[in-house]
């Protein structure tokens, strides 16, 4: 008697036409991956705009603008430090480069306000002859949080800012000065506008029109207008110091994605005080610990793909999480870090991955919007959405499921606005500059040939560094030279 064939043996037998293999799909949304991550590449394409030489002259007008505006500050009364270093960061508070609650700032859109935004702390205080693990006074703070102490300083910084600060007298008759971000930032924007007004009474060719100068909580935003462009800086007071917190030395033990990439050193180069507070703080007297200059070298160590994932993340979360502000984008940009720890180097590299990694960063908010819980990413025992209530993050969480059923379609939209605000700064191109700024290509006369160099040579810069940040060292004696730095190039 003769058995039949199994029916699996007669699929695979020879002869047989197999099916084509079935498009990759996200098992939540059903969405195709493929169609995933060329939308991530659409979307890049349009975020990342292209400088030509006229473009990178007006970030250098604008940039030498604000330098000498913050020479000037510094000969008003001589408290900021007169050989200072800043941090220009690419993109706006806003944008949450870097940990700042948004709470208090004004709604600026890129297209209808700015065209490009830059965010730049400038150190009203700098602590950088120490060595060892620098110790702050938190005994009056929630975590990543301090209180700033003048009797680390010298009586003549003393006497220079005890303007700026608040006093606490204690019963051995003692007198303590505790630096007041609050009082700094007002100090810092009545400063501003003091020179600002003078610069604007003696107006020369081809200065930058001061658009708009606001306080926004204790940063001071100024928009300029340059050539054909308008830039926004957020400009923060910050403190400076070399070193590594201690509150942050057991982060330095663990393991981390950027171990053998960089040094330590690099990484541990130093932090800053930024003037925020934590959520139940006294907001006269309470700074934010800020790892800025390390999270710019932390950058160079994560892949593009990753980088356009969490690019286009941050855009979809800014539009839909805007009411009530609980989620900022550096809360994603610590869960993006701890993810880069959390899973194996060869898997983030993958140029393809885009749309993986975009998914799991709206799994990884959307975790940690329900367990309520974002650990900072170099201070972990510091939650940074403990504060907030059950019913908000329950709604950011439904919010975020709307994203996950169906990311594709968010992704359009993201698409859309960016698309939007690149045709209202090509119609604001097109309806003329805002000043005059002479073109390199121009024929203005020997005088306009080292403008002619250095736009070239910014535009090599941008076109060889995409997307990093700048470090800035500026006497205000002579502001007519530049002196700045890409991560670790000086030029």
């Amino acid at each position: 008697m003769k058995m039949a064939a199994p029916l699996a043996s007669k699929a695979g037998s020879a002869g047989t036409t197999s099916k084509p293999p079935f498009p990759e799909l996200d098992f939540r949304s059903g969405a195709r991956v493929e169609e995933l991550n060329k939308l991530i590449q659409e979307f890049t394409k349009h975020d990342q705009r292209e400088y030509d030489d006229q473009r990178a002259l007006e970030i250098h007008t604008a940039k030498d603008f604000i330098f000498s505006m913050l020479g000037m500050v510094q000969k008003l009364d001589q408290k900021l430090p007169v050989a200072n270093e800043y941090l220009l960061l690419s993109g706006g508070v806003r944008e949450g480069v870097v940990d700042i609650d948004l709470d208090e700032l004004n709604v600026y859109a890129r297209g209808t306000d700015y065209d490009m935004d830059f965010t730049l702390l400038v150190p009203a205080l700098k602590l950088h002859d120490r060595n060892q693990p620098v110790t702050l006074d938190m005994r009056h703070s929630a975590l990543c949080h301090s209180w700033l102490s003048l009797r680390l300083f010298d009586e003549g910084t003393i006497s220079k800012w005890k303007d700026c600060c608040t006093i606490v007298d204690h019963i051995n008759g003692a007198t303590n000065y505790f630096f007041s971000p609050t009082k700094v930032a007002d100090w810092f924007y009545d400063s501003i506008s003091i020179v600002l007004s003078e610069i604007q009474k003696k107006p020369q060719r081809g200065m930058p029109k001061v658009e708009k100068v606001e306080k926004n909580g204790t940063i001071i935003s100024i928009i300029l207008g340059v050539g054909s462009s308008r830039m926004l800086y957020d400009i923060v007071p910050v403190v400076s110091f070399k070193g590594w917190p201690a509150v942050a030395q057991s982060w330095l033990m663990e393991n981390h994605f950027w171990d053998g990439k960089i040094t330590e050193e690099e990484v541990i180069s130093g932090f800053y005080l930024v003037p925020a507070c934590s959520y139940k703080g006294k907001k006269d007297n309470e700074w934010r610990l800020s790892f800025a200059r390390s999270e710019v070298q932390l950058k160079k160590c994560i892949s593009s793909s990753l980088m356009q994932a969490y690019q286009a993340c941050k855009a979809i979360i800014i539009k839909l999480l805007s009411r009530p502000k609980a989620i900022s984008p550096y809360h994603l940009r610590s869960m993006m870090l701890w993810a880069c720890d959390r899973l194996p180097a060869s898997y983030l590299a993958q140029e393809d991955y885009a749309a993986h990694f975009l998914l799991g960063l709206i799994d990884d908010l959307q975790h940690c919007l329900v367990n309520k819980m974002c650990p900072n990413y170099f201070i972990p025992q510091c939650n940074m959405l403990e504060h907030l209530s059950e019913e908000t993050v329950m709604l950011h969480a439904r919010k975020l499921s709307s994203v996950r059923s169906d990311p594709a379609e968010h992704l359009r939209t993201a698409i859309e606005h960016v698309k939007a605000a690149n045709r209202l700064t090509l119609e604001l191109q097109r309806r003329g500059s805002t000043t005059s700024i002479p073109s390199p290509q121009s024929d203005g006369g020997d005088t306009n040939q080292p403008d002619d160099r250095l736009a070239k040579k910014l535009q090599q810069l941008v076109t060889e560094n995409p997307g990093k940040s700048i470090s800035v060292f500026i006497n205000p004696d002579d502001v007519t030279r530049p002196h700045f730095r890409i991560d670790d190039k000086f030029f």
